[in-house]
């Protein structure tokens, strides 16, 4: 009998046509998702003067998506194991593409939230998904770079979301830059019919024919037996894997420390998603500029995702995260001090590249740390934990907002979460790592941040 290993076949495959093509599927789907994730931030200026909302009811409005992203995150991810990963993005891309759409039409803030809760089960379902899918099919010498280029995605999609609160906002409202969310739902179709499913769910419904089309787009040059058995040898993970593992071997306090840092990074980078906008406009700028400044940290976050990949290949990921964090909360310091308007964009483009970006290299290196049989149970309590500093964020800051304090401390406190993040991800026993002492061991540890990562 002919054995095919199949996540073998995959690390020594080279980039081509199909790679390429997974990665333009994803890129586009983590987009979108970045759009309507982010939308909500670039309208709020206008939403709390047309619905009359004071700044801490609306930082509880722009939490319930986040607070649905916690459970889309987990019960979505869930689902994939079971009907199959291109089937659950078709559902998440439904999901949030028509209830942030529907969000237009609302007057006040209940039906907005609950809409925005809904759509929020779709954007946390989605980024788990497409980031499994990007590592699961990447070949492994490109694997991070390749996955941190996909997830760049995610500030093409809130620059659009930007750029359209620009053109749209003062002329035709609020409801505007929401109804543009809806267009995506037309990719559905093309999702069921173009992407292909996880390597690991075909495998283990014994879908050999389907497996048999993808090998041959992987890898073209390989003649496979009508005999051929697939095999995923090495993916010693059990289903129900209990959370008391994490805390085993060493790892209890490194454990606690990523829940922690990760909670801390989160809160940072919602911070500004969500209070950028309003921030600036209340210092004097005018609506346009200030999204402006959106689309700057936005251009940063692009760098900082693909920069951010190829630092965590070539030198320690650990210490590539830390610096990234120290340099974010001094780049959010810089901005409480006058400045030329030029130079201000152009901090504000580093704050991009040291906070979302080293968000981003944040997963990575959850997904390096733990071994292959805890390693989605790992990656899935860091993000569920963590999600509390994103859901906590818009209401804290809308606090604060309402006090009117000038802008310095506003950038203050945000600035000192980072300080935190970096200071805790310091902490973190490297030695403990699954990645620790090999490149291979580590390679392998990226092409299985899967199901519950986002």
């Amino acid at each position: 009998m002919y054995r095919i290993d199949v996540r073998k076949l995959v690390d020594e495959a080279s980039f081509n046509s199909f790679h390429a093509t997974i990665l333009v599927w994803c890129l586009l789907i983590t987009a979108i998702d970045g759009y309507d994730l982010t939308v909500t931030g670039i309208a709020l200026p206008s939403i709390m003067q047309q619905m009359g909302v004071s700044a801490v009811t609306a930082g509880f409005m722009t939490s319930s998506a986040l607070f649905g992203m916690m459970f889309g995150s987990i019960f979505l991810g869930t689902l994939s194991d079971r009907i199959g990963r291109r089937r659950t993005l078709a559902i998440c891309i439904f999901l949030f593409s028509v209830f942030t759409a529907a969000a237009g039409f609302t007057s006040e803030p209940v039906s907005f939230s609950i809409l925005r809760f809904v759509a929020g089960l779709g954007l946390g379902g989605a980024m788990p998904n497409v980031i499994a899918q990007m590592t699961e099919y990447s070949p492994k010498k490109i694997r991070s770079l390749v996955t941190t280029i996909m997830y760049s995605g995610y500030g093409l999609g809130a620059i659009l979301a930007a750029v359209l609160g620009k053109l749209l906002l003062v002329d035709y409202g609020w409801q505007a830059v929401f109804f543009a969310a809806a267009p995506p739902v037309v990719l559905i179709p093309c999702v069921l019919r173009w992407m292909p499913d996880s390597l690991t769910h075909l495998i283990a419904n014994r879908d050999d024919s389907l497996l048999r089309a993808i090998v041959r787009r992987l890898r073209p040059d390989m003649d496979i037996e009508k005999s051929a058995v697939f095999l995923q040898p090495g993916d010693n993970r059990t289903s129900g894997v209990p959370i008391a593992r994490l805390f085993q071997e060493g790892r209890s306090a490194s454990t606690v420390l990523f829940w922690a840092a990760i909670i801390t990074g989160l809160f940072m980078v919602y911070s500004l998603i969500t209070w950028l906008t309003k921030l600036m406009a209340m210092s004097g700028y005018s609506l346009g500029s200030a999204l402006s400044f959106v689309i700057a940290m936005n251009i940063g976050t692009i760098v900082g995702a693909i920069g951010g990949g190829w630092l965590a290949d070539k030198l320690h990921i650990k210490w590539v995260l830390v610096s990234m964090y120290a340099l974010g909360s001094l780049f959010l310091c810089l901005m409480t001090m006058k400045m030329p308007t030029a130079l201000l964009y152009v901090v504000m483009g580093a704050v991009g590249v040291c906070t979302t970006g080293a968000q981003i290299v944040a997963y990575v290196y959850c997904g390096v740390f733990y071994p292959t049989a805890i390693r989605s149970t790992g990656i899935g309590m860091a993000v569920g934990v963590g999600r509390l500093g994103a859901i906590v964020a818009p209401p804290l800051l809308g606090m604060m907002v309402a006090l009117k304090l000038p802008l310095q401390q506003n950038f203050l406190v945000i600035a000192g979460t980072g300080i935190v993040a970096a200071l805790l991800f310091s902490l973190i026993d490297h030695s403990r790592s699954a990645s620790s002492g090999t490149d291979e061991l580590r390679n392998d540890a990226l092409s299985q941040t899967e199901r519950r990562t986002t």
